[in-house]
């Protein structure tokens, strides 16, 4: 089992924060996991991306080419990295931001991912 993941949108959504939660539960699932990170000179508002990579064995390469599953928290960053994405892959937006998901991929999923944070925990 191998699965990779990509979270991307924009500074202080907490995409950095969930691709290392995702990582560190990977590790105490006993499964092998690598996480990197990017993001913009801004420290909120530029752009951002986690990418994590899940296995049951060894990973030599850390790098998320084409993600099963990505993650779109904003337009820029779904206009930015659908292209990465085949048929296999899933992508999840955030109905708030996200409109169009332009190009090739699997199955999409819309959650109101901000209105729920914003509403149930007050963030």
């Amino acid at each position: 089992m191998r699965h990779s993941f990509r979270f991307s949108g924009t500074g202080g959504q907490g995409l950095i924060t969930a691709g290392i939660i995702l990582a560190e539960a990977a590790l105490l699932d006993d499964k092998l996991a690598v996480q990197s990170q990017s993001y913009g000179p801004e420290a909120r508002g530029g752009s951002s991306k986690a990418e994590a990579i899940i296995s049951d064995e060894p990973i030599y390469f850390s790098r998320v080419i084409c993600p099963d599953t990505l993650l779109v928290m904003s337009q820029e960053a779904a206009n930015k990295f659908i292209a990465d994405c085949d048929e296999h892959t899933t992508v999840i937006t955030d109905t708030l931001f996200v409109t169009d998901v332009p190009g090739k991929y699997g199955k999409r999923v819309d959650l109101p991912i901000t209105h729920t944070a914003n509403t149930v925990c007050g963030k």
